[in-house]
């Protein structure tokens, strides 16, 4: 999600901003004061901010000579990836590493940010609704907005009805947004609601109304917490459920809608293998674990995922890829295949984010034998090393070897989070963001290291 780009900010402002709350090589995208139309890249270098103009002749931008881009969200994309390009006047590399975010024009749930138009046709599209409704950010001019509504349309011979989405720009004029026309409003919200008891005409003469909002799920971190106090409405308490508990349905839809297929963890062999029902890998992404001729049909299987990001940044600053595996708490049937899958991807951490038993309830099977104690998991032998205990969480030093095999052991560092609430998060980020620190670097010792293992319950 693209939120790097500030609407409304000076330089001055742009520099006071990236020294409060940026770091080296925080950056952010704003307008240009001095040439408008054109717009301007600011960005920390060590304690200064520098600012590079970047060129909108209206069919490309460009920092004046250097590539050309279609729109300004691929030449900041560019510039992030490429190293030493961009140079201060003395020489200075400049790097551009981490977005500063900035804030949404509106908290209103049928804002969706940076998504393209065919995105939002896909949306839409799967709602199937008349004149549904949503607001997004214009990627082609940065600072105005689209409306993207589905409309009627006329129906084909056999009476099945066509929809279509139609898309109508939301200009920023001077701080206030209009559809065109002598119409101007303050706030998105103001024009919204207006043209909901309204009609929009189109220069063709279409009528368009806005009728049913498609809501978001996604949120934005700087203004998360008027958004836990919108998602708390609810507009009939009676019938509708809560803001929080409508966007977890919404959510958990989007399996079928996605139509990912988990064929695997639904075979009948497979069952028992699930600590829930409902909780399945995608056979697109699942972990298979290896067979040999005398495994028992569908033993590759176990519940478990693998999730890549493609542009995680690393410790050292630069953008790598990074994969890590999501899986569930063991369960007794489980417990084999879970150092299977340890020793065959190669992964040396483990991250366990629950306790073995919470207000009574057993919520995982302890995977590992106590202090200076060794036991046996299938035909792999785990032997518990070292325990040492911080404010918030454990970490345990685990020596995994192949039984009756010459097979180099391996070292496992186990880190238990200890304060993640059931059902809930932590009160203070600080202990979470201690215990991140440690892991990642942890990781980054180790060479070779397979993907880092990721369970709560």
């Amino acid at each position: 999600m693209v939120r790097w780009f500030h609407r409304d900010i000076s330089g001055t402002d742009a520099e006071k901003l990236l020294k409060s709350r940026g770091v080296h090589g925080s950056f952010l995208a704003r307008p240009s004061k001095q040439n408008p139309g054109d717009f301007s890249l600011s960005i920390r270098v060590s304690e200064q901010v520098t600012h590079i103009r970047i060129q909108n002749t209206g069919d490309y931008y460009d920092l004046y000579g250097g590539e050309k881009f279609a729109t300004l969200s691929e030449l900041v994309q560019y510039y992030t990836e490429q190293e030493n390009i961009l140079q201060d006047k003395d020489g200075t590399i400049i790097e551009l590493k981490y977005p500063l975010n900035c804030s949404d024009p509106t908290n209103e749930r049928w804002y969706h940010g940076h998504l393209s138009g065919s995105a939002a046709e896909r949306l839409l599209g799967e709602k199937k609704v008349p004149w549904s409704f949503l607001v997004r950010e214009s990627l082609s001019k940065p600072g105005d907005f689209v409306l993207s509504v589905v409309i009627d349309s006329e129906k084909e011979a056999e009476g099945d009805q066509i929809l279509k989405v139609t898309h109508i720009k939301v200009m920023c004029q001077d701080g206030r947004y209009t559809v065109g026309g002598p119409q101007k409003f303050d706030t998105l919200t103001d024009l919204v609601e207006y043209y909901k008891r309204s009609v929009i005409e189109q220069i063709d003469g279409m009528k368009v109304y806005l009728k049913q909002p498609y809501y978001a799920t996604r949120i934005n971190a700087a203004d998360i917490e008027n958004r836990v106090q919108e998602l708390n409405k609810t507009e009939n308490p009676e019938v509708a459920k809560g803001g929080f508990w409508e966007e977890f349905d919404a959510l958990q839809k989007q399996e079928d809608v996605k139509k990912q297929s988990r064929t695997e963890g639904q075979r009948a062999e497979n069952k028992s293998k699930n600590r829930y029902k409902n909780i399945l890998p995608f056979d697109s992404t699942r972990v298979i674990l290896h067979m040999d001729k005398d495994s028992a049909p569908y033993s590759d299987y176990i519940n478990a995922n693998y999730i890549k990001s493609e542009t995680l940044v690393n410790r050292s600053g630069r953008l790598a890829p990074k994969t890590c595996i999501a899986t569930q708490g063991c369960l007794l049937s489980t417990v084999n295949d879970f150092w299977k899958m340890i020793w065959q991807e190669n992964s040396r951490i483990i991250v366990m984010t629950t306790r073995e038993v919470e207000k009574g309830r057993n919520k995982c099977v302890p995977y590992w034998p106590e202090m200076n104690e060794e036991k046996e998991y299938g035909r792999y032998c785990v032997k518990q090393l070292i325990e040492r205990e911080a404010i918030d969480y454990k970490i345990r030093e685990l020596e995994v070897s192949i039984t009756n095999t010459r097979t180099k052991p391996r070292m496992i560092y186990h880190y238990q989070y200890m304060s993640w609430p059931d059902h809930g998060v932590p009160t203070e980020p600080g202990g979470v963001l201690s215990f991140l620190e440690q892991v990642n670097s942890k990781q980054d010792e180790i060479r070779d290291a397979g993907p880092i293992i990721i369970h709560c319950r």
